[in-house]
């Protein structure tokens, strides 16, 4: 039977991706990702390289799942609300991204993927002033602290523990936080537009 490199892949990637997310780079070792793939740790300095490389690898797989389930369209504040809420949603439901994304920052001194991450963050850009027809600075920065508050919400599970009711169910909390996050990022819009309209 011939082997199924492309499987085999995926398999690795999905691994990786479970481990680094955990571990981080410095941390994760390719012999539990091979484990839990259920293939030789060899396939993985075959297929991507050394372990840096492979934590590039697994980033850009997630990366690219995540851009293409997360777009900004539509016109006005509502658009980048809107932006904001299924990003959250998106974040919630793959941990695992946000995370590596954490990872990345701590440990790497460039992005990983950066021309992709690059043409996509101008495309955002690009969006946000469609929609509402903010300077491109106002927009990045604008879309940086979208991304600041919905990821952050990720990694800072412990420190809601301090300002939330520790009964509080995780479905009731994730609601009442992405329902912030979407007020707060209405808000912010509708300063920037108003800031925009004085200049």
């Amino acid at each position: 039977m011939a082997w199924d490199t492309e499987r085999t892949k995926r398999l690795l990637l999905e691994a990786g991706a479970e481990e680094f997310s955990a571990f981080g780079l410095a941390g994760g070792r390719v012999d539990r990702i091979a484990a839990k793939a259920g293939v030789n740790k060899e396939r993985i300095y075959q297929y991507f390289g050394k372990k840096e490389a492979f934590f590039s690898a697994v980033v850009e797989s997630e990366l690219t799942a995540s851009l293409a389930a997360v777009e900004l369209s539509g016109d006005g504040v509502s658009a980048v609300a809107d932006y904001a809420g299924r990003r959250f949603d998106y974040q919630r439901t793959h941990p695992a991204f946000t995370r590596l994304l954490f990872w990345e920052g701590l440990e790497l001194e460039e992005p990983v993927a950066e021309e992709t991450r690059r043409k996509h963050a101008q495309a955002l850009v690009a969006g946000a002033r469609k929609a509402t027809d903010l300077s491109v600075a106002d927009a990045q920065e604008l879309l940086i602290t979208v991304i600041t508050l919905v990821d952050g919400w990720v990694t800072l599970q412990t420190a809601d523990r301090l300002f939330s009711p520790p009964r509080s169910r995780r479905d009731d909390r994730d609601s009442r936080r992405r329902e912030f996050i979407v007020m707060t990022v209405e808000a912010a819009t509708h300063a920037a537009i108003a800031r925009t309209d004085r200049t």
